[in-house]
């Protein structure tokens, strides 16, 4: 059927038809708004979630970047800490081996 001849055929129905025909389009577009509003609910909070995970992720790599950074920076003091002892140790052994020589 066409639009046209259905609301002809609308157009033609006893009151309590149109009547129940009313009441089943209020019903129907309620039912649609409330699924629509739950439909977009959804969405918002999917979208949130998103938002949320996507801060999380980006945390993590700067979290990871900056830990990486550390970890360079560490590594760079336990080598100059090596030298700074191996230094010490050379002068300890050279002032011993002086105290040795006038002493001896």
């Amino acid at each position: 059927d066409s639009w046209d001849e259905i609301v002809e055929t609308l157009q033609g129905t006893p009151a309590s038809t149109d009547t129940k025909l009313g009441r089943y389009m209020r019903e129907f577009e309620t039912r649609v708004r409330q699924d629509s509003d739950e439909i977009y609910m959804s969405l918002d909070d999917e979208q949130t979630e998103r938002r949320l995970l996507a801060g999380w992720l980006n945390m993590l790599f700067r979290d990871r970047h900056a830990s990486d950074l550390v970890h360079g920076e560490v590594m760079s003091l336990r080598t100059t800490v090596l030298e700074l002892l191996r230094t010490d140790h050379r002068r300890s052994t050279e002032i011993t081996e002086l105290r040795t020589a006038l002493q001896g």
